[in-house]
């Protein structure tokens, strides 16, 4: 046998050996193969992938294959997007054909509460690049001829969809890769990290060291293994999941085109055509769906590669005989084929893309339920990053961060398990589902106060939405790195689960705290948005003076242990004056009224803040520097294009939520960040991004809303003026007096 090492020392794997790289990408399936590829296109040197069998093991080479420009989310669907258009061109570009089929998609409704979903999603997308329509029976038959209509009621299309073949893919995003100067090294596990005190790696393989500037984990299932390495523990499980392949089926056979993909949403699976057969994919229910814990715990088997699960059919017969009754053709079809593999999931399904904290120069991109539509996108989403230093938009929701110490195996698992079983029911605003819950991260008067309210889930903690009424149905920066890229003297700490925050608001707020504090919280000693060090009921903590209700409050940042302490203190000092509690939901109509804008929703990476109206709070004149001050000026000088405006909406018993569409005069001109009704002024209240010359108090749009389109204006802004402007007016008023 012709042994790997060649007689150069530097030469193995019939390649020269690179000591030094840029860039360690870990893992040779689609996604990492798709960013060595972008990443060597985009002219960053010395990339190397390094795969620890072969090319496509893992996920990659047994998934199904389904590629799709639709998602529910607004800037992942822009990863679709650029997946599909960069598989379109790929073959071209490097000469290996990646067997694309584009004959549309469908997504299928057949009860009244899918339509209104589909509506919902339709006031989403008029305002993005990708093409979607919500059509009738008459349109989903002459997609699909082979479909029993009798329950279809609509169809969500989306024309350029389909699937493609992923060995292929990822081979030819190899080739490519390799055509702008990448080396792909294969076998070649990863046996060993190790940083440099200059923030450096050195790669460990059989075959020599890599010292690297970065490395990036797109190891896939091996993903636990390779962070394991550096003592991190990333939160993604393998499921099984199991699809059917056909013989060749006659009626398929005959037609003259490629049918187009449907996903029938109520019997949770999707089907397509195969050759000239059929094959179909199940999302089982939480209770039946098979998750590899053990390889969570144990670390997966050190063979396993393109091996697969045994199939186990009986598990899926319920979707099985809801597909034959929606495309009869099934029932006389012979299987041929059973796949049962393992996909990575996270708790949240979502993929962790991009630097990790606690580690520099490590990055990941992993937990990928469906990697062959993320590939491309990501690959370009993460090359943009690291090259120009910043995202090219916002993915909050695939932060690899975003998961604390609570993400332990039991949550992972439950959680995974809620994830997968939910694949396809119906989605609904604001909905809370229970799953791994609570983890450990609740707040100190959780207990106190659990059984008044119905919780939310944000970052691992229990919040308060909402509190019940009697009567009431119960129900439910990027910072590391500037203090490493600017040489700053600052110890960082991780305090978010020893940390609680209690808030305390309303035209009573300041009496019932100075009850309890000797500090003096006039509105000459403690102004607004100014923050200080006090003692509540005996206790530190750091209070700040905000304005985010009704009237004056403040929040208090305290140890948790502390918080049941101050809580029942305000609560016992507050009660001769009517002092109650206010949930989440509560607070976002509020700061609805006073104007004030919300991080992730009018504030975000995709915006700036002269376009969020934020210039009261930005000194462009000061002397001393600030990071984007530059980019501000440069912005300002330029002009705006588009602003942030106050609408009111005239609707009957909708309001917007954010990422709606907003139309004038027949045109898609902009869309929602999010809205809520204003108690206090009896109206339909939102914020949208319109175009400069829509801006003007008394412009009227129109904002779609499950399907229709409601009459909005622009109105000044905002409807209840904060405490200390209120204060400011009156004293203006009586010095003119």
């Amino acid at each position: 046998m012709r042994s790997l090492f060649f007689s150069d020392a530097n030469t193995v794997l019939g390649k020269r050996w690179k000591d030094t790289a840029d860039t360690v990408i870990i893992g040779g399936g689609c996604v990492g193969a798709s960013l060595a590829y972008h990443l060597a296109k985009r002219g960053v040197k010395d990339v190397v992938l390094l795969e620890k069998s072969e090319l496509t093991a893992g996920s990659t080479w047994h998934a199904a294959g389904l590629t799709t420009y639709y998602h529910p989310g607004i800037n992942v669907k822009k990863i679709h997007y650029d997946s599909l258009k960069l598989y379109e061109t790929l073959e071209a570009e490097t000469g290996q054909a990646v067997g694309l089929h584009q004959p549309g998609s469908v997504r299928i409704a057949t009860t009244a509460a899918r339509v209104d979903e589909m509506k919902y999603q339709m006031t989403r997308t008029h305002w993005h690049v990708t093409e979607q329509y919500m059509v009738g029976p008459e349109k989903i038959q002459e997609l699909f001829p082979l479909l029993n209509m009798n329950k279809v009621l609509a169809g969500l299309y989306t024309p350029g969809d389909g699937h493609i073949d992923p060995y292929s893919l990822t081979m030819a995003l190899a080739a490519g890769a390799r055509m702008y100067g990448a080396q792909i090294y294969n076998p070649a596990p990863v046996t060993g990290l190790r940083q440099t005190p200059d923030g450096k790696w050195d790669v460990d393989t059989p075959h020599g060291t890599i010292r690297a500037d970065r490395v990036v984990n797109t190891a896939g299932f091996w993903a636990r293994e390779v962070g394991k390495m550096i003592g991190l523990e990333h939160p993604t499980i393998p499921v099984h999941h199991q699809y059917v392949v056909t013989a060749t089926v006659p009626e398929v056979k005959a037609l003259k085109k490629e049918l187009a993909v449907i996903r029938d949403l109520e019997g949770s699976y999707y089907l397509r055509q195969e050759r000239d057969g059929l094959l179909f994919g199940p999302y089982e229910k939480m209770e039946k769906m098979v998750v590899q814990d053990s390889w969570v715990r144990d670390g997966v088997p050190p063979g396993f590669g393109k091996e697969l699960f045994e199939s186990d059919l009986d598990r899926i017969m319920e979707h099985v005989e809801m597909a034959m009754e929606m495309v009869p053709v099934l029932k006389k079809a012979d299987i041929i084929n059973i796949v049962s593999g393992p996909i990575t999931y996270t708790p949240d399904l979502m993929p962790m893309v991009g630097p990790h904290h606690g580690v520099r120069n490590y990055w990941t991109a992993i937990g990928f339920g469906y990697g062959i539509i993320h590939a491309g996108g990501m690959g370009k989403f993460l090359s943009d990053w690291m090259v120009n230093g910043e995202p090219p938009y916002d993915l909050i929701e695939c932060d690899p961060n975003r998961y604390g110490k609570y993400a332990d195996i039991p949550f992972m698992c439950a959680k995974a398990r809620e994830s997968y079983g939910f694949n396809n029911v119906v989605g609904y605003p604001k909905e809370e589902r229970f799953e791994g819950r609570p983890t450990y991260r609740t707040s100190g008067v959780y207990e106190l106060l659990k059984d008044k309210a119905s919780m939310g889930f944000h970052a691992g903690w229990e919040q308060p939405h909402w509190y019940y009424k009697p009567g009431d149905d119960t129900g439910y920066k990027w910072i590391e790195a500037e203090v490493s890229n600017g040489g700053y003297d600052v110890d960082i700490s991780n305090v978010t689960d020893d940390i609680g925050v209690l808030g305390i608001a309303g035209p009573n707020a300041r009496n019932v705290l100075q009850k309890l504090t000797e500090e003096d919280l006039s509105d000459s000693a403690f102004k607004f948005l100014h923050c200080k060090l006090i003692q509540i009921a005996g206790v530190p903590v750091r209070a700040i003076r905000i304005s985010y209700t009704g009237e004056l409050g403040w929040e208090m940042y305290m140890d948790q242990k502390n918080m049941a302490i101050v809580y029942q203190a305000m609560m016992e000092a507050g009660k001769d004056q009517g002092i109650d509690h206010f949930g989440t939901y509560a607070m976002s109509s509020l700061r609805l009224e006073k104007g004030f804008r919300g991080w992730g929703a009018e504030m975000n990476c995709d915006t700036n803040p002269l376009e969020a109206g934020l210039d009261y709070f930005i000194k462009l004149n000061k002397p001393g520097d600030f990071i984007g001050k530059a980019a501000l000026q440069e912005i300002k000088a330029k002009g705006l294009k588009r602003k942030l405006s106050y609408i009111s909406l005239d609707t009957d018993d909708i309001d917007a939520e954010g990422n709606e569409t907003v139309w004038c005069n027949g045109k898609v001109v902009g869309n929602t960040t999010s809205g809520a009704y204003s108690y206090t002024t009896q109206q339909s209240l939102a914020f949208a991004y319109l175009p400069m010359e829509l801006t003007s108090v008394g412009q009227k749009v129109e904002v779609e809303l499950l399907g229709r389109r409601y009459p909005a204006v622009v109105i000044q802004e905002p409807l209840v003026l904060t405490e200390p402007t209120r204060t400011r007016l009156q004293k203006k008023a009586q010095s003119k007096a």
